[in-house]
């Protein structure tokens, strides 16, 4: 089953964000984290929920809250009375989707434990280094309004996410709609799911994408705008600019094409690159990340011709 179906599934559920979904799925294929950012009550939950299970596979959700140790999250040493040894007890993150909720509610400290596991897929405990199931994904929200009792992400844990989403209000079509099948009971589950192996199958056939040397340097030069910009502190990093190049191609892939164009590009790189930006403080004041990346977008030349 190619993956359109499961995401053309998903939109029956998760009524009028289709392109929210695509880039979910987009970043799921390019071995991507998702962060998905806005006020309560917009469906964050339900949409990461629903993807976990469109899945055959193990799946964890974390409910992140200011009393979280990271060994509730990667797991720990104890020892064991009975054969007089330490074994390991792993934790909830060795799954292959992780639901996180309210990431910024957990300390710096319990933050830093997804480090590691996002970035490399493995965890250390004890001096000993696990591997996390493949695929590995991580889904988290996060709510940006509210600041009692949270603790913001830092620039090294909000860059080990591809894309940051914001949801945004349904449109008012979709609200009625949503509002009907609750009242008549009517809202379904996902009917339709896909094995892990199919999964990998499918991120393999990714590679194949061709992505052109006229694009890697369109990418650079978007990312290079980021760092000389008049009202940005710190630029994005080359982590920024794989994740964007990886996405491309992946995006590329769901619309059934087996080359990237400039389209795919410029309407990821909001979603790959605003939320790694750290703004100065005129730049706090007079704008926001995403304008500075659609002023960018409107500035650095596209290529014309596309070729190696």
């Amino acid at each position: 089953m190619h993956i359109q179906q499961l995401i053309k599934e998903i939109n029956t559920i998760y009524l009028g964000k289709p392109e929210v979904v695509e880039l979910c799925f987009t970043a799921l294929l390019a071995d991507g984290h998702i962060l998905l950012e806005d006020v309560p009550g917009t469906g964050k939950t339900m949409l990461a929920k629903t993807i976990a299970d469109s899945f055959h596979g193990d799946f964890s959700r974390i409910q992140f809250t200011a009393d979280l140790l990271p060994s509730d999250i990667i797991g720990t040493d104890f020892f064991n009375l009975k054969t007089q040894e330490f074994e390991n007890k792993q934790g909830p993150i060795f799954s292959n989707i992780v639901l996180i909720d309210e990431i910024n509610r957990a300390v710096p400290r319990t933050q830093s434990a997804l480090l590691e596991a996002m970035e490399e897929r493995q965890v250390t405990i004890g001096g000993a280094t696990y591997r996390l199931p493949q695929p590995f994904f991580v889904i988290a929200t996060q709510n940006p309004i509210e600041s009692s009792g949270t603790f913001p992400l830092p620039d090294a844990q909000l860059d080990r996410f591809m894309m940051c989403l914001n949801m945004g209000y349904p449109e008012k079509q979709f609200e009625v709609q949503l509002l009907e099948e609750i009242m008549t009971n009517m809202r379904h589950e996902i009917g339709i799911s896909i094995s892990y192996d199919e999964l990998l199958t499918q991120k393999e056939a990714i590679s194949s994408v061709l992505l052109s040397r006229d694009l890697l340097h369109y990418i650079v030069d978007l990312a290079d705008a980021t760092r000389s910009h008049r009202h940005v502190e710190t630029g994005v990093s080359p982590r920024a600019t794989i994740a964007l190049a990886k996405a491309a191609r992946s995006l590329a892939y769901l619309r059934n094409r087996d080359y990237v164009i400039p389209e795919d590009i410029k309407h990821l790189a909001p979603h790959v690159l605003s939320h790694r930006l750290t703004l100065s403080i005129e730049g706090e004041i007079k704008t926001t990340k995403r304008d500075i990346l659609l002023e960018i977008l409107n500035q650095v030349a596209v290529p014309v011709e596309v070729g190696m």
